[in-house]
């Protein structure tokens, strides 16, 4: 039988988040006499991406939360985004804009990125949203990492002296989440696919966050007794079990589940781990810029974030 005491279910916790998002949302409305609103532009017609924004429209439209969607051909022109995201920024009426990753190759995301108003920039990933969160002074922090600290806090409370590595380096997960358990002082080592002695750096954690992209890469040899795992890897993988479940394929982190259960003190599953966190961060982030671009005052929910 599964230990289920192990499980971190970041559907129960998406949902506690939410529930405090759905009065201050009702406030707001109130106050101001509109929705906060969201804007999602989403080029082409990815089916992931197309499942991840369906997913993020209907949680705002549960919580009050007008979603804009805004969707674009894949052969839209760099100059018309660009245009598009300067229109939303001007826009009194919209309170955050997320431009969904990944963008066709002929976009700079980089560029998209910095056009956003670091005001309106619910997704973090601005220069100055992102330099902020380095010096310990967070504006807008990027979703996921932002779910995965959240599950943290909730699951172990104090994390102060804990060692923490990190596998994967990128702007999206890794170097925030890094900044993040920096701030609640953990000893945070980020390794990546350049990195000597993986499995040994692995085995020092007490917290491993796996952001590597690279399906099941974690087994039993990476990790130390009684860590806690968040996996933010989703990778969909053949079926092996297809007489089963009747289906093609499955969803899996970037960690082996089976092969690690027994030997964790907590992780997160896929699904319903990271990402259902990591959308109800999104709606924070909106309710947030909403009252900011007020000038009202909003408190990070999240203790100890700002």
């Amino acid at each position: 039988m599964e230990p289920n005491n192990k499980i971190i279910n970041g559907k129960f916790y998406a949902e506690s988040l939410l529930k405090k998002i759905y009065p201050l949302s009702i406030q707001y409305i109130e106050k101001y006499k509109r929705k906060p609103s969201l804007a999602v532009i989403l080029l082409g017609a990815d089916p992931a991406s197309l499942i991840y924004v369906k997913n993020k429209i209907r949680t705002a439209e549960n919580n009050n939360i007008e979603s804009i969607e805004i969707p674009l051909s894949i052969a839209t022109s760099e100059r018309i985004v660009l245009d598009k995201i300067i229109e939303l920024n001007n826009n009194p009426k919209i309170d955050g804009i997320l431009v969904q990753l990944p963008l066709p190759k002929h976009i700079s995301e980089e560029l998209v990125i910095q056009t956003i108003s670091p005001d309106k920039d619910v997704d973090g990933f601005h220069p100055n949203n992102f330099g902020k969160l380095f010096m310990g002074k967070p504006n807008f922090i990027p979703c996921t990492p932002f779910g995965c600290f959240y599950m943290l806090k909730k699951e172990i409370g104090n994390l102060s002296g804990k060692n923490a590595v990190i596998v994967g380096r990128s702007n999206i997960v890794g170097k925030p989440m890094a900044s993040l358990l920096l701030s609640s002082n953990c000893t945070v080592t980020i390794t990546h696919s350049k990195t000597k002695n993986l499995i040994d750096e692995c085995k020092k954690a007490d917290i491993l966050i796996a952001a590597i992209g690279k399906p099941e890469m974690i087994n039993a040899e990476y990790v130390k007794k009684n860590a806690v795992i968040i996996d933010v890897g989703i990778n969909r993988i053949k079926n092996t079990n297809i007489e089963i479940t009747n289906k093609k394929s499955k969803l899996v982190g970037d960690v082996n589940y089976n092969k690690v259960i027994n030997i964790v003190g907590k992780i997160t599953p896929v699904p319903g781990g990271v990402g259902p966190m990591t959308i109800a961060c999104l709606m924070h982030n909106t309710l947030k810029a909403a009252f900011l671009n007020k000038k009202d005052n909003f408190i990070d929910i999240i203790e100890g974030i700002s």
